[in-house]
């Protein structure tokens, strides 16, 4: 389903027009744009997961725009992985040891903080969890794609009953708009679960876990 379609299907089961100031444009954009936006953030779905590149540099904080906060669990610079620490251990890491070559970084509040000691150079490259962008601007563009559009369809659906939530409130239906916004969340709870049990077969590389933990002993 194209934005369009979305639009389209709001319209008629909601027996609304444009026409009116009541359900115009600018009302129906916003809806559209902030039920896609909901949809896409209620779980880290894979179809939002993306990566950034850049030429590292010693600079400590990186801001990725348009990616959500705290959601990079991987950072590798040239071919070396840098080992992720949760945000107080790496302010003591960085009280303590200031000028430590760690290969570590972590997150906080939309930024990503990288020992600027560390022994790598080259290409950064950040993989995270994207915003959706908005689809809807009112151009008349009516073929843009949301964040479920390509194989997962049924998203889509979540962002009509969310969409008709919305409406129900303007209409003064609280009740309509409730069991309208558990739909929305039904289906993309059931989506999630089928994510889920399309994910169960990853496995764990043989060289890592166990009892162990493999040392780089050239760097201690």
């Amino acid at each position: 389903m194209t934005r369009g379609d979305i639009r389209t299907e709001i319209l008629v089961r909601s027996v609304k027009d444009t026409t009116s100031a009541w359900t115009s444009e600018a009302f129906l954009n916003d809806w559209i744009n902030q039920a896609h936006r909901w949809a896409g953030g209620y779980k880290p779905w894979p179809f939002t997961e993306g990566r950034v590149s850049t030429t590292f540099a010693a600079t400590e904080e990186w801001d990725f725009e348009g990616y959500k906060a705290d959601s990079f669990r991987i950072v590798k610079v040239g071919d070396n992985l840098l080992r992720k620490l949760n945000f107080e251990d790496y302010l003591i890491f960085k009280e303590e040891s200031p000028s430590a070559d760690d290969r570590v970084f972590s997150d906080f509040g939309g930024l990503v903080y990288v020992n600027t000691g560390a022994d790598v150079s080259g290409t950064m490259t950040a993989y995270g969890q994207y915003m959706p962008a908005e689809i809807a601007d009112g151009d008349g563009n009516d073929t843009t794609d949301t964040v479920f559009s390509e194989g997962r369809e049924e998203g889509n659906k979540a962002i009509i009953e969310e969409c008709l939530s919305y409406i129900a409130v303007r209409d003064g239906k609280d009740k309509e708009a409730g069991n309208h916004h558990l739909l929305a969340k039904g289906i993309l709870d059931e989506l999630w679960k089928r994510v889920q049990d399309e994910q169960y077969q990853y496995q764990t590389h043989p060289d890592r876990g166990g009892m162990y933990k493999r040392i780089d002993v050239l760097r201690g």
